[in-house]
Formats: structure tokens, sequence, C-alpha cells
């Protein structure tokens, strides 16, 4: 019978991996509650329309990427290819806006796109996210940007840059996509062929193509920063003065549009140049028209994702983390002390000890052999003589100095030569 394995697009994340997963969410999280972020989990799947309706029935993501399947109810049901839709649909839901104000929310988990699997880039994929509902000031924006500077700052990331747009308001791009097309369609046969499609349903996104040639035409596209009115325009000119405040460097991308048809305004990027060419670690920008889109009150809102996946590889790069190790490695041999070694190694780990009690049956010498691998500071060794006297022994694996003593006496002489 052949093995089942992981589908591809999937991956294990094996116990030397978690580590940096658990830093990564560690540090995010400590700085988020910093920022009074409240955490909010959503569901994994969502009503297919949700999606439709939010992202964009033109975009890739939609049209090709997304895991759709109708159920039992005969509902049409999509695993969710990212995090903001499911949180604005909560949002609205659980009428989070009733106490007014400015509504601030993060995320972490699971997405899912059917896309081409590469370095750094999983069918499913992790994220960690923020929301900020209900602020249409410019100091919104730098806020949710000055955040995932600190986190990717104290992961200690370092070859960073920040590439930032306008996007405008609705009439800024009808305006802008005329002026788009006119430069565009006469290059249509030499465009790629999603290019090609996206003349006609979404020639924005022609800006964001990874096709070389179509890269080449687009150098000399006309720069919606052109095309933005005075509102538009203040809030941008409010936002790359309130980055440079706070002494936060950035460099303008006319041709940054994100891939989501939701933005509005700012849109962001931020790049790692020791990525290669799946360089972003984190985008994001203004959607002020999006909750509005899924049936609730006209709220502006801003937020971000950080991929975890491709975050990681640049923290494995830059600095190599080690599993946790216990603390004490307890070894008993016989029915009476591995019994007996149990009870110990369950109230010395409430004591605060991380204990590694080892459950192998076999002979002291091969226990002895793992407690040494095992990086442990302290091996308990019980037998049955122990058990009957009441005594333990108690070896120190850095110097090898051994002794019996009392187990009455046991948690103060730990205290001595662990802390």
């Amino acid at each position: 019978m052949d093995n089942i394995e992981a589908i591809r697009g999937t991956k294990d994340i094996l116990p030397k991996k978690v580590i940096y997963w658990q830093y990564l969410e560690k540090t995010a999280s400590e700085i988020l509650t910093k920022a009074a972020y409240q955490e909010i989990r959503t569901p994994i799947f969502e009503q297919t329309p949700l999606f439709e309706r939010g992202i964009g029935e033109a975009t890739d993501v939609v049209g090709k990427e997304m895991y759709t399947f109708t159920d039992r109810g005969d509902r049409s049901i999509t695993l969710r290819p990212e995090g903001t839709a499911g949180v604005v649909r909560s949002y609205i839901q659980n009428k989070l806006f009733a106490s007014g104000g400015v509504e601030r929310l993060w995320y972490s988990g699971a997405m899912f796109r059917y896309e081409r699997p590469q370095a750094g880039r999983q069918r499913q994929f992790h994220q960690i996210g923020l929301e900020l509902l209900g602020s249409k000031a410019a100091r919104a924006d730098v806020e949710v940007i000055a955040i995932a500077t600190d986190i990717l700052k104290a992961l200690g990331l370092k070859n960073l840059s920040l590439q930032l747009n306008s996007v405008g308001s609705k009439e800024d791009r009808q305006t802008y996509r005329q002026a788009l097309l006119d430069y565009l369609t006469p290059y249509k046969d030499n465009l790629d062929s999603d290019s090609q499609d996206r003349l006609s349903r979404n020639p924005l996104r022609i800006l964001d193509s990874k096709d070389k040639k179509t890269q080449e035409i687009a150098q000399n596209a006309p720069s919606i920063l052109d095309y933005l009115g005075d509102d538009s325009r203040h809030h941008f000119d409010k936002v790359c003065t309130l980055l440079s405040d706070l002494s936060i460097p950035y460099e303008l991308n006319p041709r940054l549009v994100r891939g989501l048809d939701y933005y509005t305004h700012t849109a962001f990027e931020i790049i790692s140049g020791d990525l290669g060419a799946q360089a972003t670690v984190c985008g994001g920008g203004r959607y002020d028209g999006l909750v509005s889109q899924l049936g609730g009150v006209e709220t502006p809102a801003v937020g971000w994702a950080i991929g975890m996946e491709r975050l990681i590889l640049l923290l494995e790069k830059l600095q190599p983390l080690s599993p946790q190790t216990p603390d004490i490695y307890f070894v008993s041999r016989g029915e009476k002390a591995e019994n007996y070694a149990l009870v110990i190694a369950q109230n010395l780990r409430h004591s605060g000890y991380k204990v590694e009690l080892d459950l192998s049956g076999s002979n002291f010498l091969k226990q002895f052999k793992r407690s040494d691998r095992s990086g442990a500071k302290i091996c308990l060794v019980l037998g049955e003589s122990e058990v009957e006297q009441g005594m333990i022994q108690v070896k120190n694996l850095e110097n090898s100095e051994q002794k019996t003593v009392s187990q009455d006496k046991l948690l103060e002489i730990l205290t001595q030569l662990i802390n």
C-alpha cells in the first residue's frame, strides 16, 4: 500500500522549524498588544460571495486561485485566500462598530490559494495581519506602517525597503484608467496573455505584471500620482510627511497597485533585499469602500498582512534558533521506580521545571546516552533501591558531578544547580 503524503503546496512544520514560527508570533503579538490591537479569529472557510464581492471578481485571486467547493447544503464555500474580508464580515455581523470610534484588530492563521508552489509561497500559507477600522486620517495609515516596521526590526531584519503609492479614490482611478488604456492599447499585441485579458477588465493590474516584456512597456506608462484629486493628493502628502517625522524611509513606486480590488488611497509593500524574486514580506493599504461594499455602514479602514513563510526564510538566515531543551532528563529503571519517576516528574513540572521523562524502558546505559544528547543540565536517576530508601541520584551533566540526595531535598538541590 502506498504511503499517503502531504498535498503539493502544503508542508509539515516540524519541531525544529516551529521555533521560528513561535518566535515570530510572540514578537508580533507583543508589539501589537502594546499598540492596543486585539486579536480576532475568524473561520477558515466562508461563503464564496464574500470574496467575490470583497476582493473583486476580476482579480487573479478570485478568478484563478481560490479553493471553492459546494457543501452538503448546496452552498458555495471557499477556503479563505486572505484575511481582511473575513475580518470585515465579522466586524459587520457582530456590530463591532456599535461603540463608535476606532476598532483595532489583528489575526494570524492559514490562507489558501491555488498557485505554483515555490520558496516562501505555498498553496496553504500563513499570515499575520492587522486591520484598523473607523479612521480616515493619514495618521492611521502611518500607524499601521510603523507597527509593521517595528515588528520586522524587532525580528532583526535590516535590508528592507518601504515601497509607497496612492491608488487614489474611485473617481481618481476612473480618470487614470482611461489614461492607462490610451497608453497601453497600442502595445496590446506585445503584452503577455494575462495582461491582454486585463486590458479590458482591470488595466491597473497590468502594472503589477511579472512578465519581463510587459514590465518594459509599463515602465513608461503614465503615473497614477499625476491623476490624484486634491483630497487624495492631500492625504498622500500627509502620509509622506508623517513617515518622515517618524524617520521611516520610503520610496515612491507609482506602479505599485497591489492585487486586490478593494484598495483605495495608500498602498504599500515592505520589500526584503535578501529574498530574491519573492521579496515582499508585508503588503497592505487603505480600503475605505470595503465595509459598505459588504453590507456595512460607510467605514474607512486600513491594514496589512505579513507573509509568515517568507519571513521565516529570512529568520533562518539571520539568527539560527535552537529548540528548547529540558532542564532535567529523568532516567528510571524497574516498575516501582518508573511509576514513581512519573509522579516526581509531574511535581517538578508543576514547580516550573522543564522535565523530559525517559519512557523507553531500556537499560540505564541507553537512557544515559539519551540524557547526554538531550541538552539538559541535570539528569535524575531513580532505581528500585532509591525508591526503597527515599533517595534519588542527581547528576550535573555540565561537569559530570553526581550525588545521591533525599527526595525531600530534591527541590532545594535543583534550585541551587539550575537557578
